[in-house]
């Protein structure tokens, strides 16, 4: 009876707490993961019933685009609010704090505004995390990750000897992978009483490389029954150099190909995306359980799409929509923010183009915190509540300084720094297999397109170690 009254005491604290202070935020961020979620339609086989089932209480944006196709200068842009050609970050080997010493990132603001601000796994790109961000980081303020299993014998892939580009089952259990060890620290941090609003960053890894998940997710989809992407013969024909230099045809297609690889990578990369739903699905119920899930907003991004062969390219690294478009889903519970007091729309698809930049002005809109006027985005806080409403806007990625994709609600426009162009009509041309760039008649769009396409861009910042992309 004590142990009730305690309980029931501690319950009515949160509870009390919830109704007079700002929103708790749950966000889940997953790594490399396309529009291969089932309510996408990226591929038929997609199978993400949980992050099906979260969308399905929100709003899921199913034209959001990154800042840039690699995960550490998406995630440093969207963490940030600074865009890569205002940062100098362009790639992955760019560290991007030493570049931007003054920038204050989501956790450090909304700790300046009373929150506590907690995190697991892979939020910042790995080799370059922020302690000064964090309260509590586990495992550690450097090691953001949990570690994983390997398969017994690495390099399955038929010889295709790409290093971690590499794809097998593993006979180890759910517990032993590092997103289970997040999704747990995660859930028991929702299940504990809060006395600070809170700021909880849930980094899931897969279906990052390798494609190692345990064997029961290959199961799922047995190799006969794959489905490659639709793909067309000599679809660089039209595409002008610098963007066949981003695809390197006879680089991992070429040897995917070769090696007669492409079913069994299809196979590992659905297998991995099984696995990181299953592990939101293991947050989303301690989320429902949770003493504080009234007063709990959510939002799960992706720092980027992922090609497997189409354009006879493979991973993020280029301008085109496999590889800049992102599942993104907001879900807010009603009457939780002033800027939602109906809360979000539930069950809706939002096809209007937002960017990962916008995560940050929405959160502060959304916490009812005072607006920066030195970061990039858009609250979507006008989409959240009415996915239908008229949004005159295009979304603007780089990959590389001065290469550039504009993408709004029908139309993709890339020029690289060269000065060529692509040009496609998504209504039309969903897969982006013909370029219009050179069709007299759509010089109109390319104009109006060009237009957001920034008029100045900094330099590349000081690479990691000497390295280059």
């Amino acid at each position: 009876m004590k142990r009730f009254i305690i309980l029931a005491i501690l319950l009515a604290t949160t509870l009390t707490q919830a109704a007079s202070r700002q929103p708790n935020i749950l966000f889940i961020a997953i790594d490399d993961l396309n529009d291969w979620v089932g309510k996408m339609g990226g591929h038929p086989q997609g199978a993400t019933p949980n992050i099906d089932a979260l969308a399905d209480r929100g709003v899921l944006f199913a034209n959001t685009h990154c800042a840039a196709p690699a995960c550490n200068p998406s995630r440093a842009a969207l963490m940030t609010g600074v865009p890569p050609y205002k940062s100098g970050v362009y790639v992955n080997p760019q560290p991007w704090r030493p570049a931007m010493p003054w920038a204050v990132t989501i956790p450090q603001y909304l700790r300046q505004h009373g929150y506590s601000v907690k995190a697991s796994g892979k939020i910042f790109h790995g080799s370059y995390p922020d302690p000064a961000s964090w309260d509590t980081y586990v495992p550690d303020q450097k090691q953001n990750k949990f570690g994983d299993p390997n398969p017994p014998k690495k390099s399955n892939n038929n010889g295709l000897k790409k290093g971690h580009f590499d794809w097998a089952p593993l006979p180890n259990e759910d517990s032993e992978m590092g997103d289970y060890k997040t999704a747990d620290w995660i859930s028991e941090q929702l299940a504990t009483p809060q006395s600070k609003p809170f700021f909880l960053a849930c980094g899931f890894y897969r279906p990052h490389l390798p494609w190692y998940v345990p064997q029961k997710y290959f199961d799922q989809f047995p190799l006969d029954s794959i489905q490659l992407p639709k793909v067309m013969e000599n679809d660089l024909g039209d595409i002008p150099k610098a963007g066949r230099q981003m695809a390197k045809p006879d680089g991992d297609h070429a040897a995917v190909v070769k090696h007669n690889e492409w079913k069994k990578a299809v196979q590992g990369y659905l297998a991995s995306i099984a696995f990181v739903d299953a592990q939101v699905g293991r947050v989303m119920k301690a989320y429902d359980k949770s003493p504080m899930k009234d007063n709990t907003l959510i939002v799960l991004w992706t720092d980027h799409g992922w090609h497997l062969g189409e354009k006879e390219h493979w991973r993020k690294f280029a301008l085109w929509q496999d590889a800049t478009r992102t599942p993104m889903i907001w879900m807010v519970p009603k009457g939780l923010s002033k800027a939602l007091p109906k809360g979000s729309a539930k069950n809706e698809i939002c096809t209007q183009p937002p960017s990962l930049l916008d995560i940050y002005p929405t959160l502060l809109d959304l916490c009812g915190l005072p607006p920066r006027a030195d970061i990039a985005g858009k609250s979507l806080t006008p989409l959240i509540g009415s996915p239908q409403v008229h949004w005159e806007r295009a979304v603007v990625t780089t990959h590389g300084r001065d290469n550039y994709s504009v993408q709004d609600h029908h139309w993709r426009y890339i020029r690289y720094a060269d000065g060529s162009e692509e040009l496609y009509d998504h209504r039309t041309d969903p897969n982006e297999w013909t370029n219009l760039a050179q069709v007299l008649t759509h010089r109109s769009e390319i104009n109006r397109l060009a237009a957001w396409i920034p008029t100045e861009s900094v330099p590349d910042t000081e690479y990691d170690r000497g390295k280059k992309k």
